[in-house]
């Protein structure tokens, strides 16, 4: 398991970056600041030479634009297998590992995305709910499966004035222990 792709995780922008590069197959910086295009250049800049320093991406190609070097980027690593082997990690260590880098991404893109003043969840088109359900394990994946297909085509929407990268997270816990019901 690649342990510096778990800091990418939990960064939804450094997500959407290996995402697009992963899908793409190639993708230029041109093109990735298009999708992350609330990001300033010189970081998104930085993230990119992170990822290539780290092993996650390289460099599969440079055009040259204009007196200036374009950089197109791949995938370095198998990020489809890297996030199995993540989510197949049988350590109750790591996943509690991975569901605290979880919260702490969730809570950083609050604290920095959060509108100060006149807060309104549902006006401004954010806000988190908490849902106590009844299920089987079979019934638990359907669920995930089904909320996965929802959102999936949202995934592609490209940036326009009135559409910004927002983080769609998702939580089932494991589930409780079973109650013992005495009978009288």
């Amino acid at each position: 398991m690649n342990k510096k792709l778990m800091e990418y995780l939990t960064n939804p922008i450094k997500f959407k970056l290996l995402t697009t590069i992963n899908n793409q197959k190639r993708a230029t910086t041109k093109e990735l600041a298009e999708i992350v295009s609330q990001l300033p250049q010189t970081t998104l800049y930085r993230y990119l030479k992170k990822m290539v320093d780290d092993g996650l991406i390289h460099i599969v190609e440079e055009n040259r634009i204009r007196n200036v070097n374009e950089k197109v980027y791949g995938m370095a690593i198998d990020f489809e297998a890297e996030l199995d082997l993540i989510a197949k990690d049988p350590s109750s260590a790591a996943s509690i590992a991975q569901i605290q880098r979880f919260a702490n991404g969730i809570v950083d893109e609050f604290e920095k995305n959060l509108p100060q003043g006149d807060i309104n969840p549902m006006r401004d088109g954010y806000g988190f709910f908490i849902a106590p359900i009844h299920v089987s394990r079979d019934e638990a994946k359907e669920l995930i499966e089904k909320i996965i297909e929802i959102v999936k085509p949202y995934e592609s929407n490209k940036v326009t004035p009135d559409r910004h990268l927002q983080s769609w997270a998702m939580v089932l816990t494991p589930p409780s222990k079973p109650c013992s019901h005495s009978s009288n």
